[in-house]
Formats: C-alpha cells, sequence, structure tokens
C-alpha cells in the first residue's frame, strides 16, 4: 500500500483537493494517509463496498475516549444514529423514519419555494454574498418548521450547529473543543425544555411524530430524541448549505438555466459538501490486500469516489444527463442519509428559485474554500443580481 503525505489544511489542498485523490487513486484503491495514520479508500468500488461491508461501523469497538472535558459533546454524539450499529441503530432509525415521513417532507415543497422567492426580493443592490443572503437561511429555518422551533431561534441553532461540526474538521483545537462543549450544553437544555412541552402541547411536526413514534412497544427516550435533533439540525444544515453555495457557483461557471433532479445529483456528485467519512474495523477483514483489524479505522474518500474514472467517464466534467452509478455524496448502506429527501428537496428548489428570479445573476469575486476538511464548502460566494 502506498503512503502519501499532504496536510489537509493547506490551502492548495482545500481550494482544490482532486489532484490529490487523483494522485492517490493512481497507486491503487487503498493507500495510507501520513497525516492522518491511516488508510483511506479512493475507488468509487470500494468506498460503496466499504460503506455497506457489515465488518466495519461508525463504532470504535474499543469504546468511546474517555475525555471527561468533551463529555457534554461526546454524549450527544453517543445518541445519534451516526454513531450507532444494529441492534441499536435498527431500533433507533426505524422510529426515526416513522415520523420522518416522504408526505411530511413531500409537503414542504411550497413552503421551501415561498422561503427562497422571499429571501431572493430582500437581496441587495450590488455585490453580495449569497451564502449569508440565502445558503445558509434555507436549511436552517426549514429544518425549525420541520422540527418545531420557533424561527427566532435559528440564528443560536445556526451558531450551535457551527461550532459542534468544527470538532470534524482538520484544523481541530483547544478553542474550538471548548465552544463545541459549550453548543452542546446549550443545545441539550434547549431540546429537553422544548421536548417537555412538546409532551404537554403536541403539535404538527416533527419533535411531537418523534415522541409519539413507537415501533414495537419502545419510544424514543429523551437522550435519543435530543441525539437524533442535533443530527438532523447539524448534518442536514451544514451539508446542505455547502451544496447549495458549491452547487450556484458551478451551476453557474457551467451556464445552466434549467435544473434539473439530474442536475442536482450531478452538483453532489462533481461537487460534494463531505469528502472524508471514516468507519472502524469491528472483526478481522482483508480489503484490497490489506488485513484490518478490529480497533483499525479507514477512510472513504467520498470526493475521491464521485470523481473515479472508472465509474464515471471524464469525472471533472458537469452533465446533467449522465449515466452511471449512484454518488456516494450521501453515503451507502444502513448509514444512509435519513434527511436525503429533504435536501434533495431544498437543493432543487432553492437551485430553481435563484436562477428563475435572477436570471442574470454572477459570481463577482473567485470563489474561494473554507478551510474546514473534511467538510468541502465555500467561506463566501459573491455575486450580483
Amino acid at each position: 500500500m502506498e503512503r502519501l503525505g499532504q496536510s489537509p489544511t493547506e490551502d492548495a489542498f482545500v481550494q482544490d483537493p482532486y489532484p490529490f485523490y487523483d494522485r492517490a487513486r493512481a497507486g491503487g484503491e487503498l493507500f495510507l494517509w501520513e497525516d492522518y495514520g491511516f488508510p483511506c479508500a479512493t475507488s468509487h468500488r470500494l468506498v460503496s463496498a466499504l460503506l455497506r461491508d457489515r465488518r466495519f461501523g461508525r463504532v470504535d469497538p474499543r469504546g468511546m475516549p474517555d475525555e471527561p472535558r468533551l463529555a457534554p459533546w461526546l454524549a450527544t454524539e453517543a445518541t445519534s444514529m451516526l454513531s450507532m450499529e444494529p441492534p441499536g441503530h435498527t431500533r433507533l432509525r426505524g422510529l426515526v423514519l416513522r415520523a420522518f415521513t416522504s408526505r411530511r417532507i413531500g409537503a414542504l415543497g411550497p413552503e421551501v419555494e415561498a422561503l427562497c422567492d422571499r429571501l431572493v426580493e430582500g437581496f441587495p443592490p450590488g455585490p453580495f454574498d449569497l451564502l449569508d443572503a440565502y445558503a445558509r437561511v434555507v436549511p436552517v429555518v426549514i429544518i425549525c418548521r420541520l422540527l418545531g422551533v420557533p424561527e427566532e431561534r435559528g440564528p443560536d441553532l445556526l451558531a450551535w450547529s457551527n461550532a459542534m461540526v468544527a470538532m470534524y474538521q482538520a484544523r481541530r483545537t483547544r478553542a474550538i473543543e471548548d465552544a463545541a462543549v459549550a453548543a452542546s450544553l446549550a443545545f441539550d437544555a434547549f431540546l429537553r425544555e422544548l421536548i417537555e412541552d412538546r409532551r404537554s402541547r403536541p403539535a404538527d411536526d416533527l419533535l411531537s411524530e418523534l415522541i409519539a413514534a413507537e415501533r414495537g412497544g419502545q419510544r424514543l427516550s429523551a437522550d435519543e430524541m435530543v441525539g437524533t435533533c442535533i443530527l438532523l439540525l447539524n448534518a442536514g444544515h451544514e451539508a446542505t448549505v455547502h451544496t447549495i453555495g458549491n452547487g450556484v457557483a458551478l451551476l453557474l461557471r457551467e451556464g445552466v438555466a434549467e435544473v434539473s433532479e439530474g442536475a442536482v445529483e450531478e452538483v453532489m456528485r462533481v461537487d460534494p459538501p463531505l469528502h472524508l467519512f471514516d468507519r472502524w474495523c469491528a472483526e478481522e477483514a482483508e480489503v484490497a490486500g490489506h488485513v484490518f483489524r478490529p480497533g483499525d479505522r479507514v477512510g472513504l474518500l467520498l470526493g475521491a469516489a464521485n470523481r473515479d474514472p472508472l465509474a464515471y467517464p471524464e469525472p471533472s466534467r458537469f452533465d446533467a444527463a449522465r449515466q452511471g452509478p449512484a454518488h456516494v455524496a450521501f453515503g451507502g448502506g444502513i448509514h444512509f442519509c435519513v434527511g436525503a429527501p429533504l435536501a434533495r428537496l431544498e437543493l432543487l428548489v432553492a437551485f430553481r428559485r435563484l436562477l428563475a428570479r435572477c436570471p442574470g445573476l454572477r459570481v463577482v469575486e473567485r470563489p474561494r474554500y473554507a478551510d474546514a476538511f473534511h467538510f468541502h464548502g465555500l467561506e463566501r460566494l459573491v455575486v450580483e443580481a
């Protein structure tokens, strides 16, 4: 297995990681990323297989790290579906899906459209940052409405989410950890108060549905509801913001005026919001000639898999009508993104309404990606309508 070094915080890599992925992929389906200290998969075939391989999971078989200082943040991780495996994951996901129905998601379409139109009408004259004016607003308002959180608390949710997901970034520091702990405590307290209110006064929202959801005589505990709500906000909001920003820049560069469902999928393939997703070996497994033992970690390079030339001819070229295997931006297997239908709806409506209402929209400042790997999203997107 080839060994390669590449700082994930180096600016050249942050702005364009794809040449490094190409170099890594050329040496085989697995390489040792020296800066992380574990093997990473680069091909679409292997990434897809590892997402579904039950010998690997999201839980380190040696248990959660013993770091008392980070206990509040770790507690939210422990009750998150993303950090669970069967049978706990099966039970929790089943209960959540009973509330997170296609009917409820589909009914949000007109709300997303009205919100996008209202935001467009508020665009200022002259250059402005589309991320602040549009991309960051749409997902947080919709998740507030979906969960039943008062919209005026949206800025709080946004701040808590940003602080907590920063823990996954390569540039993690003590200050980032302290901010994540504070955000975890505040978010937890806010949600528990809201849950108690909904227990006594149910409403037509997802939180009330989660409280009522039952499967085989079992219901979600308060801890599980808090973990689920935090996951829906943090995972869904962060990824959707990045995809709206990356996608608008890409669609404008490609001159796309009519946005199809295929165009949305191609945006997520060409420039996905999450590039590295890790898994832990639970039982000995030989993969691509390398033997993994329990406790070993493997990185799945979603950004590399989505541009694998063996899966997608001319992989860097945008093609809204492209045929081929499904991209891996939403993951795969039992941890396939539970919010994928909502994300697809938000993206399709956000792109369509923006380009329909602003046919002359143009980028006026070269977009730059934020130093936030393993996320991949723009710092800002300065445009003029």
